[in-house]
């Protein structure tokens, strides 16, 4: 079953229960770079009044960088990878991940295949595709509709890609590899608890959506 109204899935989040949010996964892409520039922040050093004044390089973000993909749920992790660099995003691309994803769920979550699956991703053109459509309606994943223009409803973007990015900067890496590495490691030291309040979070800003008609919510 696909939902096809935002309405519905606000009268979910209104009416929620800690099943339905469990059986939550949500995912998106980013693109993650060899090079990072550093914050203000990371830059400021205490310093004595005569300390000679030093100069400050702009550091660019490197053009060199790879698509990751994270899906995860409430408990934690449930894929990470990325693209090689001559592929690119299409629908049956997608529904290769969406494989690799319930083969994820399968392994660590078994129960929830036979239960019920509530996919989150956006509105992007792979992800609402025919063939993707049609991949959904095959294994009877029920998809919580997304607003267009609402990063504020994506878990992914306000919760986990700005700690990532927050992790990533002023950080230099020589390959792929080495990067992506990085980014696995720091994936799985996160705190389960983290996951739980990135789910959780979605049921106070579902209701500041509906209870503002679809303005956009404030963090």
């Amino acid at each position: 079953m696909v939902h096809g109204h935002t309405a519905n899935a606000g009268g979910d989040f209104l009416g929620y229960d800690v099943t339905f949010l469990d059986n939550r996964v949500t995912g998106d892409e980013t693109w993650l770079h060899h090079c990072t520039p550093g914050t203000k922040q990371d830059s400021m050093t205490w310093k004595h009044p005569f300390s000679p004044v030093t100069k400050k390089f702009k550091v660019m973000r490197s053009a060199k960088k790879i698509m990751g993909t994270v899906f995860w749920d409430s408990r934690g992790v449930l894929l990470f990878e990325t693209l090689q660099r001559e592929e690119t995003i299409n629908a049956v691309r997608y529904c290769q991940t969406l494989d690799k994803l319930r083969e994820a769920i399968r392994r660590k979550h078994p129960r929830q295949l036979t239960n019920r699956v509530i996919l989150q991703h956006d509105n992007a053109t792979p992800h609402i595709a025919r063939v993707t459509q049609g991949w959904l309606e095959k294994y009877g994943w029920e998809i919580l509709p997304h607003p267009p223009h609402s990063p504020d409803l994506a878990p992914s973007d306000y919760h986990l890609f700005v700690p990532l990015k927050r992790e990533l900067a002023g950080k230099r890496f020589d390959d792929d590899e080495e990067l992506v590495d990085h980014v696995r490691k720091w994936l799985q030291n996160l705190d389960g608890s983290f996951f739980q309040e990135g789910i959780y979070s979605m049921v106070r800003r579902w209701q500041k959506y509906v209870h503002r008609l679809g303005c956009y919510v404030e963090k």
